[in-house]
């Protein structure tokens, strides 16, 4: 009701009660309450009619706020507008349905806004779902089989959280990204049967190859048995990986029998090390008496003796350090070098054949000397200076070639 109408304006009360409303349609019974003041009958029914005029207001906030859909709105307005016609109540209803009826424009702009914001929606749905399915069919060709699949699972679970749109699109959009996804699956099943198998063929492999180390562990040809570990440990490499508890496992396994091999090698090496180091002492020193005792060789028979003794002495010795082998070996081949070229020496100055040569030489010189000498006197006594001149030359160069000989020949002769 306005401020400048009440209750008697849209009701009126019978003697007997009766509670009248009025309306564009004429008057009509709204309830009857007797025995009371008609002020206090119109009263009840007013304070109805107010009630129903709060409800309109609220209704009126809620369309205009847009708290509810077109839809739920026409819904609501429908049925309050149904309330208040029918209303057992006082007061200027036909007010609160013009109201009701002047939502009508709102709702028809709230819907056209909704609709666009729906298209809107929908098309950004849409291509969201094709940028899913673009991601789908990518992942399905490639390789990435750990993250792959759990991007798929989240593809999933967000392609369940959008909207649907149009139904065809929608389908179509489905079709791809679900063949996309089992495409993957089945890549992926069969990338992992593939690696079972060649996983089982590494642990075979693997075995073996420890079988193999186990026959080797114990040996003490430490060169060839490491150089065959070390061929075992490349066929390794080579054998591929296992299943992964397994491939630890086999691991440890062939690891602690190379260990045991090699540390073995280790001690006996380390206890070869301390020996090769003694020996290479004493072979040092027995070197350095060596050398001053025979060199250089005046005495043969004694070098010879002495060379002899050292030898035996020095052979007693086992292995020295690797890298002092070649300085030994130098040192005892140059001794070796000097007692061979006093025999050499020795040989020589013995040999009769040479002792001969020697004297026929001193002979043949002394002879043709003589000769010289008596050419010399000769021309001398006759006067010619210069055949006894080059007379005398030749006999200085017999006798120095003679000199030469009598000392080989003397050689001999000690």
């Amino acid at each position: 009701m306005n401020s400048t109408s009440g209750p008697a304006d849209f009701g009126r009360v019978d003697a007997d009660g009766t509670v009248y409303v009025r309306t564009a349609d004429g008057e009509r019974v709204v309830g009857q309450i007797p025995d009371v003041e008609a002020a206090e009958a119109l009263a009840f029914y007013t304070r109805r009619y107010e009630a129903l005029e709060v409800e309109v207001g609220l209704l009126e906030t809620r369309v205009r706020g847009g708290a509810l859909s077109p839809e739920e709105a026409r819904h609501s307005i429908s049925s309050v507008r149904t309330t208040v016609s029918t209303a057992n109540a006082v007061g200027d209803l036909q007010s609160l349905v013009d109201r009701l009826d002047a939502l009508a424009p709102l709702l028809a702009e709230q819907a056209e806004a909704r609709k666009a914001e729906r298209s809107k929606q929908l098309e950004a749905t849409r291509e969201t779902k094709e940028r899913m399915v673009a991601e789908a069919e990518t992942l399905a060709q490639g390789n990435d089989w750990r993250g792959g699949v759990n991007r798929f699972r989240a593809l999933l679970e967000e392609w369940k959280a959008l909207p649907r749109i149009d139904r065809a699109t929608d389908d179509a959009l489905w079709h791809r990204f679900s063949a996309a996804r089992t495409t993957y699956t089945r890549r992926r099943k069969a990338q992992f049967a593939e690696q079972a198998v060649k996983r089982d063929a590494a642990k075979a492999a693997k075995e073996e190859i420890i079988a193999e180390a186990r026959e080797l562990a114990n040996s003490t040809e430490w060169g060839p048995t490491a150089g065959a570990f070390r061929e075992l440990m490349t066929r390794w490499k080579a054998a591929g990986s296992a299943p992964r508890d397994i491939d630890d496992q086999l691991w440890a396994e062939f690891r602690g029998i190379q260990d045991e091999f090699f540390n073995a090698r280790a001690s006996v090496l380390s206890e070869q090390d301390a020996e090769f180091k003694a020996n290479l002492e004493a072979k040092l020193t027995l070197l350095d008496e060596a050398e001053a005792s025979l060199l250089p060789v005046t005495d043969l028979a004694a070098a010879r003796a002495g060379f002899r003794s050292f030898l035996e002495r020095y052979n007693a010795y086992g292995r020295v350090p690797r890298e002092q082998m070649r300085t030994l070996d130098a040192r005892v081949k140059s001794l070796e070098s000097a007692v061979r070229s006093a025999e050499e020496d020795e040989w020589r100055r013995t040999d009769p054949q040479a002792r001969a040569r020697a004297e026929e030489t001193v002979g043949m010189l002394s002879a043709e000397i003589e000769k010289l000498t008596e050419k010399a006197a000769k021309a001398t006594a006759r006067g010619d200076k210069a055949a006894a001149a080059k007379a005398n030359d030749s006999i200085a160069t017999y006798q120095t070639w003679l000199d030469q000989a009598k000392a080989t020949l003397a050689d001999f002769n000690r």
